[in-house]
């Protein structure tokens, strides 16, 4: 797959970086500080999306093998839980890019300083979107991880009702560890959580 979308690795970055593109104003393009970064961050954004796409098939690797070991009341579960949180990470990777990557950019832009221009590094984005990406994909898998806990009899749904309030302020702090230090970013995790 990277083979594939190395040829693409340019226009593939220039898509990803449109939610920061729209926020910048007119004049303002990103950077590259380092010399090699036009290069290589371009090629490492298609190793990882290679991963990504390459997702199901690793996933399927990983059922084949544990599969033969599980029961058949366990494989009836496990299997729709395996489906579910593939589709609930790239659920959790578009509703960042979507919804969360135009209102964070648009915080960060609103917010520049007077006299200063928000000139962003190639490098430093696809690092930063990776991390946001990767802790939206795992926020998103708060209900697969419920169902395996609530099947494995390690907590019930009258002990999840009763923490409510407990689990809702362990969703902001989740979410004020895993994104950048604004409110706007943290409330967006913490909501689907």
């Amino acid at each position: 797959i990277m083979l594939v979308l190395m040829p693409f690795a340019n226009d593939l970055f220039t898509l990803l970086a449109q939610p920061l593109l729209r926020s910048l104003t007119d004049n303002t393009k990103m950077i590259a500080v380092s010399p090699a970064s036009p290069f290589f961050t371009p090629l490492k954004l298609s190793m990882v999306l290679s991963i990504f796409l390459a997702m199901p098939v690793i996933l399927y690797q990983f059922w084949a093998f544990v599969a033969p070991g599980l029961y058949k009341h366990e494989k009836r579960i496990a299997f729709p839980l395996v489906v579910a949180s593939v589709i609930l990470f790239y659920v959790g990777m578009l509703f960042a890019y979507y919804v969360v990557f135009p209102l964070v950019f648009a915080f960060m832009v609103g917010t520049t300083p007077e006299g200063a221009v928000m000139m962003p590094d190639i490098s430093l984005y696809l690092d930063f979107i990776l991390t946001i990406f990767f802790a939206f994909g795992v926020a998103f898998q708060v209900p697969v991880i419920t169902i395996v806990f609530v099947w494995m009899e390690v907590i019930t749904p009258e002990w999840l009702a009763s923490k409510r309030r407990h689990i809702i302020v362990a969703a902001f702090i989740v979410g004020m560890v895993l994104t950048p230090p604004d409110v706007l970013s943290q409330t967006l995790l913490a909501i689907p959580m």
